[in-house]
């Protein structure tokens, strides 16, 4: 390898930060630490194409079970993707990429800062 990745990062993030704004905070946020954990150093190759996978299902417009089609199907599938790649990355989830993901979750959403410091 020539040290060039073939995960389009940034091209990634701009679908995941369109996608954010139509879901919300509480959706995002653990997308977010996914992105963030496959973008680490640290993490398996494998992990990062795993992460990437499940990631692309969920932000690009291309479904095997169309949600339109099959409504509650069709997100289910696409839920199931999410959890079962979190349950498998989360131990590369530290405070650090935490924090990264809360961050930018601020910025995007500073209506629900207040609120969350408030509780």
């Amino acid at each position: 390898m020539t040290g060039r990745s073939i995960i389009n990062y940034d091209s990634l993030w701009e679908k995941i930060c369109e996608w954010a704004r139509k879901t919300g905070r509480v959706t995002t946020r653990p997308v977010l630490l996914m992105y963030f954990v496959m973008t680490s150093k640290d993490t398996p190759w494998k992990d990062k194409a795993t992460i990437f996978t499940a990631i692309s299902y969920l932000v690009l417009p291309i479904d095997l079970i169309s949600a339109k089609r099959l409504p509650i199907i069709g997100w289910i599938d696409e839920a199931t993707s999410l959890v079962v790649t979190i349950q498998k990355m989360q131990k590369y989830v530290t405070p650090e990429i935490q924090r990264k993901a809360d961050d930018v979750l601020d910025k995007w959403f500073p209506e629900y800062t207040y609120f969350e410091e408030v509780i």
